[in-house]
């Protein structure tokens, strides 16, 4: 049996199910100070079944850990507020597990279970009514915001602009391009309302941490402490962080010895913990904390329980008597330095810290003996990167640049830092989870700012970590912001948490004198998104982003790092200041933004609650010409305007609205085929043809009478208009239903807002996206789509295309490139999630490196069926403003008959014919046959129960070049098993989705013994029989040898083709040798394959 007959299927639905509370509840954003409206409570969740409460990515992240052999899993489980107990208890019974954190007014759990315990207490609890969703623990990747990978030297373009900016210094003014808080009004807010400068409103930044040591992060315009909070919000022992010291060891004053050396300390019962700084080896720092140049320094750290206190032994001297007693930071403001700074210097050397308790903490993950107890922990508490401090610097710095006159966007306000991030890259779903909650709950924050977040493929905001933000809002009264994400400019790349209903999601929007300013590029456009702002709308039409702001600055990092402006700019930055772009960077400015407005509405006592914030915010944001609704949500953000506004009154109504959605996902939504917003993208849209789609519109919050509501269009380019009145009736909690009709004579995405108003209350009351695509299919003869046309530097376009049901590969080339131009494409499969990498630094043309992606063609096999975006854009290091390009997308596909060609008997070293039927159900094609190393295949038809792991082992020579296995055809229709694949105890290949069709494909892989494991996830008949193949290739086995006449095949027609298969000694015992050849177009891109098994080879 082939590969062919058992691949993977492409289960859209169930995998994209698997957006859960972990990965969403770790992006968070900032939050505003007001009280709770008590009339507007949480809306219910959507009711899941058990088997939708671990989704299958979770379930995948599980079926890994068992695979890995992992000690224990970490999960969250979302339950109704008030009903924590049950499910911790039950989680306490397990055997060695401990239940590590618990909100119940939020309905919150955290527990870590043994791993062979996990599968049956998962399954316990998700049969518990009141739990509504369970995520595994996982950990996200900050995207990178430094916006090049090499220095200028290393760069191919040339400079793009002759540099008129010197860069920012003392001398910048409040409003300049380097830092662009007076595009959303702050500035002029500031100016108007200088006492509403953020003063008497903290922000919570959670993020990687905030530099204690920069000068423009140390005090407020009031002369007040900036940071009043310094914390950790890692655990201290699942998530990895060893900057968390366990307290275990007892010792005694005045002397006593540790770690085979004798120290001194004032008589008293102590505990003691060694503290190394190559514990911090993966961020900024990479372990070199007293940047003294190596990474092998350590201290002791020594506890008081009793008092409260921290000493470390800073200068190693084994006695810690003349070491600070350092309480926690909020407790006195108390800092300490690793390092000892020159101050002939301009870059700092030492890095501040400070110390963190957390008392009583289950040692259950340890294991052993630690099962059952409790120990405190300390935290060194140091930044992991420069990103929160840069984050923190656009929200609220003040004096930057040296001087007193350029600002953060709030610089009256004071912060909060709480580091979620660990030291590999990223930040765990727990502690952005743990660290908001914190942040909202304990830590006295009128509002939050999180730039972390992913894309996942079911991208709905129905998941229970947005269930969890929406209760932080409605309960606590603190509104959420949140970057948009960094995957754009495709559709419906909004990423997660960012599409939770009540936060504040932010798009990334920058000004022709910033391109100039801040990185030397020059443009025509005014203003724009910027391109890789991830766009919207939610998978159910919902309305995001939210809201745009500036997403490139000039702003703070820690001082002991050096300056890093854009090497273009032409200018250098002095340590502690960088260049760095990112709707992460947008997020605080739209945050420091809504500080000014909460502290003005403190002092003029206005109440503004997160619901009258977002209606003022949402109202009165400024249209971005040229720029969709999807793109830039209801426009850029305009603080004067929305102070305005909230001066003469807002209010708003709460409203559902129910529209029709046509999409791969669609199906899989909590209504499938319905959401809150129109999103019509697989309905086959045509241009010219008029369509009209219901909405239901509910309002559920205000007077208990019918209200007329206004119907008006904004950011419409003509394709929407109402099919009826231009207002409505809206009864309270009874839905009415209004026509949208739609007609386009364009390709393309086109998108409209639709206003629901009633007059009498201030600002618009609810927005509704209408989004539609008009998409251009892969049809006969040719089953290609050509565009050509020209982009300027830092802009995009964007084709859509219908891929066919069937297509084997889809081809995307482009070409009609001018000389030294640096243009690209980027394609989007219809699940939103883009099939290339979307970073500033990939895949160029005429760049320094093209990071392993060929830029002028590449394809795409078994593509999805369904609207595919290709977008074209052209970097900011082009040469040309204007670049030219032709692209080309192609849906090829030939089919072998048989699919598997069957061999008897072949005699080694002597070559066997082999023919194929092979017709062409695509695009013609004029190629070549390609053959190449045999395989050794091995087959069966193994058992498997629920639980059962069945495990295999292939050997795998040197040389071999692709290694393929694969499950599928259960007797049990509806099991779900999961593949894995191990060398050396690490998984090197997985496929774990929500059936049982599953593959894993090597190439090249390493020599050595591998591990096939087959989770049995979920059995629903408890057995089942299932195929196996596994399958390595290797010269050494022998070969399938094709000539080289071209092959020309019209769309439909067919001819027979000839292979001769060589193998060059039997196979072994219980393996037979497979081949395979393939059908190459002339850019070597294959369009089919059919495959050979010889079932006998003699000698």
């Amino acid at each position: 049996m082939s590969l062919d007959h058992i691949r993977a299927k492409r289960r859209v639905m169930r995998v994209a199910l698997a957006a859960g509370l972990v990965a969403a509840l770790s992006a968070t954003g900032p939050a505003t100070t007001a009280s709770a409206d008590p009339s507007a409570g949480p809306a219910d969740p959507v009711v899941k079944t058990a088997d939708d409460k671990l989704g299958p990515a979770d379930a995948g992240l599980l079926a890994k850990a068992k695979a890995e052999g992992d000690k224990n899993v970490t999960f969250m489980i979302a339950t109704k507020p008030g009903a924590t107990e049950q499910v911790a208890g039950q989680l306490n019974a397990v055997k060695g597990a401990s239940v590590g954190q618990t909100y119940d007014k939020l309905g919150y759990v955290r527990a870590t279970v043994p791993t062979g315990s996990a599968e049956a207490a998962i399954e316990k609890a998700q049969k518990l009514s009141s739990v509504q969703a369970i995520d595994i623990k996982q950990e996200i990747a900050l995207d990178n915001p430094k916006p090049s990978a090499e220095s200028k030297s290393n760069q191919s373009a040339a400079t793009t602009a002759t540099t008129t900016y010197s860069g920012p210094d003392a001398t910048t003014p409040a409003k300049n391009p380097y830092q662009p808080a007076f595009e959303t009004g702050a500035v002029d807010f500031v100016k108007a309302n200088p006492k509403a400068d953020g003063r008497g409103v903290t922000i919570g930044i959670l993020d990687s941490g905030v530099d204690l040591g920069h000068p423009a992060l140390q005090k407020t315009t009031t002369g007040e402490r900036k940071i009043v909070d310094w914390v950790t919000s890692t655990d201290p022992i699942t998530d990895g962080d060893a900057t968390w010291r366990p307290m275990v060891t007892n010792v005694s004053g005045p002397s006593f010895t540790f770690n085979k050396r004798t120290y001194t300390a004032a008589a008293g019962s102590y505990q003691i913990s060694l503290f190394k700084e190559s514990y911090t080896s993966g961020g900024d720092m990479a372990g070199d904390l007293n940047r003294d140049g190596d990474t092998t320094d350590s201290w002791a750290v020594l506890y008081d329980a009793a008092a409260g206190t921290v000493r470390v032994d800073l200068n190693d001297n084994g006695d810690f008597t003349d070491d600070v007693a350092m309480k926690p930071y909020k407790d006195g403001y108390q800092i300490g330095y690793f390092g000892t700074d020159n101050p002939d210097t301009a870059i700092s050397e030492r890095i501040p810290f400070v110390v963190q308790i957390r008392k009583d903490v289950p040692m259950d993950p340890y294991g052993g003996t630690w099962v059952g107890k409790t120990a405190d922990f300390v935290n060194i508490g140091v930044i992991e990167s420069e990103h929160g401090t840069h984050v923190a610097g656009i929200t609220a710095a003040n004096g930057l640049y040296g001087g007193s006159k350029a600002n953060g966007a709030a610089p009256g306000a004071k912060i909060v830092s709480s580091r979620a991030c660990t030291w590999s890259g990223g930040c765990t779903n727990v502690a952005l989870t743990e660290g908001m909650i914190d942040l909202v709950v304990n830590r006295g924050v009128d509002i939050v700012n999180m730039s972390i977040g992913g894309l996942p493929g079911l991208n709905d905001g129905n998941n229970a970590r947005a269930q969890l933000y929406t209760r932080l809002i409605d309960t606590y009264g603190v509104q959420l912001v949140i970057s948009a994400g960094n995957s754009g400019p495709g559709a419906n790349t909004i990423g997660d948490p960012g599409l939770a209903d009540k936060v504040i999601s932010v798009g990334a929007t920058i000004s022709k004198e910033t391109w100039a300013a801040n990185y030397g590029s020059v443009v025509t456009k005014r203003y724009a998104l910027l391109p890789f702002s991830s766009r919207g709308p939610r998978e159910d039409g919902g309305f995001t982003p939210t809201i745009s702001a500036p997403g490139a600055s000039i702003n703070t990092i820690p001082t002991w790092e050096p300056g890093g402006p854009v090497a273009e700019a032409g200018y250098t930055l002095p340590p502690g200041y960088a260049m760095l772009q990112g709707t992460s960077m947008a997020s605080p400015q739209a945050t420091g933004a809504a500080a000014l407005l909460l502290s003005a509405a403190k002092q003029s006592r206005i109440g503004l609650t997160p619901a009258k914030l977002r209606t003022a915010l949402t109202s009165t944001a400024t249209h971005i010409k040229g720029a969709q609704a999807y793109e830039e949500g209801s426009g850029l953000i305009n603080i004067v305007s929305a102070w305005h506004l909230i001066k003469k009154g807002v209010e708003a109504h709460d409203y559902t609205v129910k529209a029709p959605v046509n999409t791969v996902y669609s199906s899989a939504l909590a209504t499938p085929g319905f959401g809150t917003g129109i999103y019509d993208r697989e309905g086959g849209l045509k241009t010219g043809e008029r369509r009209t789609y219901e909405v239901t519109i509910t309002r559920t919050t205000g007077p208990d009478r019918p209200v007329r509501h206004t119907l008006e269009w904004a950011n419409n380019d003509g394709t929407f208009r109402l099919d009826g009145p231009s207002s409505v009736l809206l009864p309270l909690n009874k839905p009415v239903t209004v026509k949208v009709a739609a007609k386009t004579y364009s390709t393309g995405v086109h998108t409209a807002i639709l206003e629901v108003d009633d007059r009498s209350t201030g600002g618009t009351d609810t927005q509704i996206l209408a989004t539609v695509v008009v998409s251009k299919p892969q049809a006969a003869p040719s089953y290609a789509v050509n565009a050509s046309g020209s982009v300027q530097r830092n802009s995009t376009k964007s084709y859509f295309v219908t891929v066919p049901e069937g297509a084997k590969t889809l081809e995307v080339a482009m070409n009609g490139l001018a000389t030294g131009s640096q243009t690209r494409f980027i394609a989007i499969p219809p699940e939103g999630v883009p099939a290339d990498p979307t970073t500033t630094t990939s895949c160029y043309p005429n760049y320094s490196t093209t990071n392993g992606c060929r830029p002028e063609l590449r394809s795409y096999a078994d593509p999805t069926p369904g609207v595919w975006e290709i977008e074209v854009e052209s970097r900011r290091t082009s040469p040309l403003l204007d670049n030219p390009y032709a692209v080309t997308a192609t849906a090829l596909g030939a089919t072998f008959d048989p699919a598997v060609q069957t061999l008897d008997e072949a005699k080694a070293g002597t070559p066997a014919p082999v023919t194929w039927k092979v017709t062409n159900g695509f695009a013609p094609i004029t190629g070549k046959l390609q053959g190449g190393p045999l395989g050794s295949t091995a087959t069966s038809r193994p058992t498997i129960t629920q639980g059962q792991t069945v495990t295999t082992t292939v050997d795998v020579p040197a040389g071999a070049s692709r290694l393929d296995v694969a499950i599928g055809n259960p007797g049990d229709a509806s099991a779900d098993l999961d593949l894995y694949v191990l060398l050396n105890g690490t998984v090197v290949g997985q496929s774990a989705d929500g059936d049982s069709e599953e593959s894993v494909s090597l190439a090249s892989p390493a020599a050595g013994t591998y591990t096939i494991q087959v989770d049995g996830y979920s059995v629903p008949a408890g057995t089942t029989a299932y195929d196996y193949q596994d399958i390595f290739y290797s010269p050494a086995l022998g070969s399938v040898n094709v000539d080289d006449t071209p092959v020309s095949l019209a769309g439909g027609a067919s001819a027979n083709i000839s292979a001769e298969v060589l193998a060059k000694a039997p196979a072994p015992a219980g393996r037979e040798f497979f081949g395979e050849v393939s059908l190459l177009n002339a850019n070597g891109t294959a369009a089919g394959a059919g495959s050979v098994a010889i079932a006998k080879v003699i000698g």
